[in-house]
């Protein structure tokens, strides 16, 4: 176990940029799905499977390479994280076709998937206890970053290469990744062997799967949104067998990986939910730079430009996110994304009803920004701190991960249906009506928030001396 300081920087570089790589390219997305489009010519029901493929395969991961870094050690599974990351980053720029493109997204989740679990395990091998804080707030703090910077490179790369740049440059970062990996972390497996709940993690996945596929068939020409249709009724079928599956498997599972105990508070059920939200808020943000190529076209906007109409919610975002951690500190969780939510959905409103100019647009990016900020991050940590015991934090952090996952999923899917079908003869109506449906939903999350416990019952559960960091 290294103890000089100079190691140990020189392991923590390593993970920051592994992280770093990892969520960049949820962040980079967005700017490159107007090219893929076009050059691909498919419609944004079929786009919505890059985000989704990647945001499934990262949730299967995620909890498969923790476990399988405690047998075989973190260095061996780090560098298969990364270099699956590389593979995928591979195919999806040589694709002939977008189904390998798609293939591509899902081998590039999967491999980022076990990236940042594997990096928390190799601080909390190296580090000692009281530099273990920081180092894992360094990797948390990835995340905003590469959503600060994503958009902004994205537009570089579009500025003066084709959209397979944006892809194609992991693998040099990737290589230089491994070779560093190979060279300073250590192999050595943990004592602590924890158990996986394979079953369970299986039957999530194929619940996710199945109610993806779903949710991308639904079509507002056919009645009741296509429900009666066979493909569409069938996925969301099995979807809810494979979730009732679920729920009995959990229930005797002997390490569940949804424990029954981390649901029976209405404040963690309601955590859970809004990160759902959250992630669902967050999916739609993808569809940004699509809609402005389609709405802002006499703004001379077009497939290599779009990317910077994302700046305003990314930069409000970013700015939002430490005021909002103070906060929390002065008037509470609840006043805190009651407010955001609020903002938000006063954003997306503004999207869907008047995102065809170029100012409003702009605006409502600041607003959908900020009030995102209210929910990713600290908010719903803080939420999870006051109610979870300490020896439930970690799992129950889990949760609050796979449910962020969860809405993303559902988020893309959803977005992909409503574009497509409600824009079929018109496409600029098909995102205007989608933003406002987002909207609608959004206001949801308000409702949920009034829920919450107020500042007064908040100060009454968290233990005294404890802090929660925005980031």
């Amino acid at each position: 176990m290294p103890k000089d300081n100079s190691r140990l920087n020189q392991i923590l570089f390593v993970l920051f940029f592994g992280v770093l790589m990892g969520a960049l390219d949820i962040a980079i997305l967005g700017p490159a799905l107007p090219s893929i489009r076009a050059e691909f010519a498919v419609d944004e029901r079929t786009l919505s499977w890059m985000f989704s493929a990647y945001v499934l395969a990262n949730l299967i991961s995620a909890t498969l390479m923790a476990k399988l870094s405690d047998l075989f050690g973190r260095r061996w599974i780090y560098v298969a994280d990364v270099a699956l990351f590389a593979v995928g980053s591979l195919l999806v720029v040589a694709a002939p076709q977008f189904a390998w493109v798609v293939l591509g997204r899902a081998v590039q989740g999967f491999g980022a998937g076990g990236i940042f679990p594997v990096a928390g395990a190799v601080i909390g091998d190296v580090y000692p206890p009281e530099r273990r804080g920081s180092a894992l707030g360094m990797l948390g703090a990835v995340f905003g970053l590469a959503f600060l910077i994503g958009p902004l490179l994205g537009g570089v790369i579009l500025a003066v290469a084709s959209w397979h740049w944006l892809f194609l440059i992991n693998v040099p970062i990737a290589l230089a990744l491994i070779g560093f990996s190979l060279r300073l972390l250590p192999a050595e497996r943990a004592a602590k062997r924890l158990e996986l709940d394979a079953v369970g993690l299986a039957l999530l996945s194929l619940t996710l799967l199945t109610l993806a596929l779903g949710l991308n068939r639904l079509d507002t020409h056919q009645p009741a949104l296509g429900l009666l249709r066979r493909e569409v009724g069938g996925f969301l079928g099995a979807s809810v067998l494979f979730l009732i599956g679920l729920i009995a498997w959990e229930r005797r599972a002997a390490a569940p990986l949804l424990p029954g105990y981390l649901f029976d508070r209405r404040q963690l059920r309601l955590a859970y939910l809004l990160a759902g939200g959250a992630g669902f808020s967050e999916a739609t943000l993808v569809f940004v730079p699509l809609m402005a190529v389609t709405v802002l076209g006499r703004y001379g906007i077009n497939e290599r430009n779009a990317t910077w109409l994302l700046i305003p919610a990314i930069l409000a975002m970013a700015l939002g996110s430490p005021l909002i951690g103070r906060l929390l500190d002065r008037i509470g969780s609840r006043q805190v994304i009651l407010g955001g939510t609020l903002v938000m959905t006063a954003g997306f409103f503004l999207l869907g009803f008047g995102g065809g100019r170029l100012g409003l647009f702009l605006l409502s990016g600041v607003l959908i920004g900020g009030g995102l900020s209210s929910l990713l991050g600290a908010p719903i940590r803080y939420i999870m701190l006051g109610e979870a015991r300490a020896e439930e934090r970690s799992l129950a952090q889990g949760l609050i991960s796979i449910f962020t996952s969860i809405g993303q999923l559902v988020g893309s899917a959803i977005m992909g249906a409503l574009t497509t079908s409600l824009g079929r003869t018109d496409p600029g109506y098909g995102y205007h009506t989608a933003f406002v449906i987002v909207a609608a939903l959004s206001l949801v999350l308000f409702g949920l928030s009034t829920q919450l416990k107020s500042r007064q019952q908040e100060r009454q559960m968290i233990p005294q001396g404890e802090v929660v960091r925005s980031g």
